[in-house]
């Protein structure tokens, strides 16, 4: 796999562009530094005593931050296969055997100036790793001895009292001063998270070696202690970030997790939403077309044959089954993202055709109805489908309700023009009624008063009027019963 196949690369911290908060961050830590730096500088000269067991401390813990950042950015390496974290997780896994830090900070930011790097694969990044912790061990081993069995051939660092620094050292010191430096000012241009806490890494191992080299002229005194207590910063501060970075990309990807989660229920749910709107939309019109094809057997089944009645039942077949054909595409154009289709409809010509598509099932439940249809509406702009389904819904739960009840079953349908210049059709029934509970959440997505209902009925009433602009309320009607009242904008209203 190759960095164009893995995650993102600015999901890396080589590459993550830092926050304000992070910036404000890092230059406050580097402008303590400084000021400490500014503290030390009048007493560099200033002898202590002697504490030889210091070092050994010092020196292990440096060895441990810098082992455990030289991981983390072999780890950062193995997935996101950045050549620059490469040679700088070298750098600190050389820093960790031999404490030295400059070389690799160097290969990093030139490296890290390649607008597109090579990409490695799996297997050579492993291979890579292995090679490369070979050869730092071997080069530092080298070191180890040329320093220890061969230190004839090197020149005295420490002048022969013990306490004093050979003015030789001021060389290399000053040579590893511009090798730190450069990468900072190279990673100015263009830094990333890791890059902006690498220039403060850079800035504390430069102050570090200006206080142990350049200003303390002794060792054991306040510059050298000071030095030792900067090489704390150098060698910690990369493992810090890394692991507080990686804690706080660990949490995003946990939060993005939990948002990918989340949508998937809500596909889920709408799916289960649409898998219910179609069983509970269609399954009217199946039933009218099972009882018309029941009847129209049964009355070719008479002696004689009564052809009148099975070619009324025939046709109100056909009409049924066109109707399941508008429920489909309605629900389809309800639930995609196409633009709703619309046109000029007179909603009193709606409202007829309702009530002549319901008529045998409004008659089969005894059932009165009354019809009260303002003169002269204008008309509105909608898709008739889904509208003609909004008032059957209303219709259908009209009938469904006073099935529960002995006394009058009364249903009232009405349109009205109101003093908004807003078109409303009311449908009222003298059924049981809605407590101010179930009023509140009657439209609510599977919330039902029916035992064997899905609560998805008005859920979709509600979404396919909003989609009209318009409004869908309920009341109490007196003495008993609920009143549906649906208001849509008149065409130039809102078009």
């Amino acid at each position: 796999m190759t960095l164009g196949e893995t995650d993102s690369p600015d999901s890396w911290l080589v590459e993550l562009p830092p926050s304000a908060r992070q910036s404000w961050s890092a230059v406050a830590v580097a402008g303590a530094v400084f000021i400490a730096f500014l503290a030390v500088i009048p007493f560099t000269g200033r002898t202590l005593i002697e504490l030889n067991a210091l070092f050994p401390s010092l020196d292990a813990i440096a060895f441990i931050t810098d082992l455990i950042t030289a991981v983390l950015l072999f780890a950062q390496f193995s997935i996101s296969r950045s050549r620059s974290l490469f040679v700088l997780a070298n750098g600190y896994l050389f820093t960790a055997l031999i404490l030295g830090f400059a070389a690799g900070l160097l290969g990093y930011t030139i490296l890290k100036q390649e607008k597109r790097a090579p990409t490695v694969s799996e297997t050579s990044a492993r291979r890579a790793i292995g090679w490369s912790v070979s050869a730092v061990f071997v080069l530092v081993c080298g070191l180890t001895w040329l320093a220890t069995g061969g230190v004839t051939l090197l020149p005295p660092i420490i002048l022969p009292d013990g306490r004093g620094l050979s003015s030789l050292v001021i060389y290399p010191i000053w040579f590893t001063i511009l090798i730190s430096a450069a990468p900072t000012i190279l990673l100015l241009t263009r830094r990333s998270v890791l890059d902006q806490w690498l220039m403060v890494v850079a800035l504390a191992f430069i102050l570090e070696l200006v206080l142990s080299g350049l200003l303390a002229s002794v060792r054991f005194g306040v510059g050298f202690y000071a030095g030792r207590a900067f090489s704390l910063v150098t060698s910690s501060l990369v493992l810090i970030i890394l692991l507080s970075e990686t804690t706080r990309l660990y949490a995003r990807l946990s939060r993005s997790n939990r948002m990918l989660r989340r949508e998937r229920d809500s596909k889920l749910l709408t799916l289960e939403a649409m898998a219910a709107a179609f069983a509970h939309e269609i399954k009217q019109p199946l039933t009218a077309i099972t009882f018309n094809g029941s009847a129209a057997l049964k009355f070719l089944n008479q002696t004689p044959p009564d052809l009148e009645e099975v070619e009324l039942a025939l046709k109100d077949t056909i009409v049924d089954g066109h109707r399941a054909s508008q429920i489909l595409d309605s629900i389809r154009e309800l639930f995609g993202k196409s633009e709703l289709k619309k046109e000029r409809i007179d909603v009193n010509s709606l409202t007829r055709e309702v009530l002549r598509a319901l008529e045998s099932d409004i008659a089969s439940h005894r059932i009165e109805t009354r019809v009260e249809l303002a003169s002269e509406l204008p008309p509105i702009m909608g898709h008739k489908g889904q509208l003609q389904e909004v008032i059957i819904n209303l219709v259908h739960n009209a009938i469904e309700a006073m099935d529960a009840v002995d006394g009058d079953r009364i249903l009232k349908v009405g349109t009205d023009l109101s003093a908004d210049e807003e078109i409303a059709v009311v449908v009222e029934d003298t059924g049981p009624g809605l407590s101010s509970e179930e009023a509140n959440t009657i439209f609510e997505a599977f919330v039902t008063t029916k035992s064997h209902g899905m609560g998805l009925g008005l859920a979709i009433c509600r979404m396919i009027v909003e989609r009209h602009e318009g409004r869908l309320s309920v009341s109490s009607a007196d003495p008993r019963g609920a009143i549906f009242r649906v208001t849509l904008p008149k065409v130039g209203l809102s078009h």
